[in-house]
């Protein structure tokens, strides 16, 4: 700008000089008339079209300088917008990945804790089938097993249907899959009355002296001995049946069976 300045401030010094010259009349018969005049004139003139056109020619020149300077910054600056564009895409790609990631993951999670649950449950419904329940044994409130009673107890219906093979069939099964069982006494003593029944009396007599072995203060143990002697009678050995009854009366002299062992001493005598 300070060069166009330039140019034209010379371009209007010579114009005004020019015209001072042609208004002096001592300059102007310099001239030697109106011919050099009009001459000057005009050469004034090419000089000053000469002036000017360098004048516009250099604004020209400045203003496509300008116009490019001011092309390559919003050229740059639009490469930059789209360069922030794109990180704003990707940003919001890896966004939406993420989000969606997380959705996954919300729902893997809230799976998983329902699977859990379930498992859960059904390990507590096993549980409860294994945990203690309380049973009645011979008067007795005892903890068992569910198990435990629900075999002793279809064991027990069968022989109260008098149907004695299939008791002792589960009276047998019983006693060797629960032998830990507080039940084993009481099934000794039912399975040594179905083997009776059954006249199976050497298994019969083994069950009961199993039981008086095992529990000597077991509510069934006097039982245990008449029953012993019943079976000794069935096989014709009386002086054993004689000797049992009266070991239970020794043993157990205030039971009820007791009673019954005396007046059967007294018969057999």
């Amino acid at each position: 700008m300070q060069h166009v300045r330039s140019v034209w401030c010379n371009a209007a010094m010579a114009l005004t000089l020019g015209l001072a010259v042609l208004s002096s009349p001592a300059q102007a018969a310099l001239f030697g008339g109106d011919d050099e005049a009009r001459r000057a004139i005009l050469d004034l003139r090419q000089r000053l079209e000469q002036s000017q056109n360098a004048t516009r020619a250099l604004i020209e020149q400045n203003a496509q300088s300008q116009n490019q300077s001011q092309n390559q910054a919003i050229a740059q600056l639009r490469s930059a917008l789209l360069d922030l564009q794109g990180q704003i895409d990707r940003l919001k790609s890896e966004l939406a990945q993420s989000l969606g990631a997380q959705e996954r993951l919300a729902r893997d999670l809230t799976e998983l804790q329902l699977r859990q649950k379930d498992v859960l449950n059904t390990v507590d419904d096993r549980l409860r089938r294994f945990e203690p329940v309380p049973a009645t044994i011979d008067g007795r409130e005892v903890m068992v097993d569910p198990a435990e009673k629900a075999d002793h107890d279809k064991a027990m219906a069968l022989f109260r249907q008098a149907d004695f093979a299939a008791a002792q069939g589960a009276l047998e099964s019983f006693v060797l899959r629960h032998g830990a069982s507080a039940y084993v006494p009481s099934a000794l003593f039912w399975l040594g009355n179905a083997q009776y029944a059954n006249k199976a009396y050497k298994e019969s007599m083994a069950n009961f002296q199993k039981l008086l072995r095992m529990a000597p203060n077991h509510p069934r143990a006097a039982e245990s001995m008449l029953a012993i002697s019943n079976v000794q009678i069935e096989l014709k050995d009386m002086k054993a049946a004689l000797n049992t009854l009266e070991d239970l009366i020794a043993a157990y002299p205030q039971a009820e069976t007791a009673g019954t062992a005396r007046e059967r001493l007294s018969r057999l005598r």
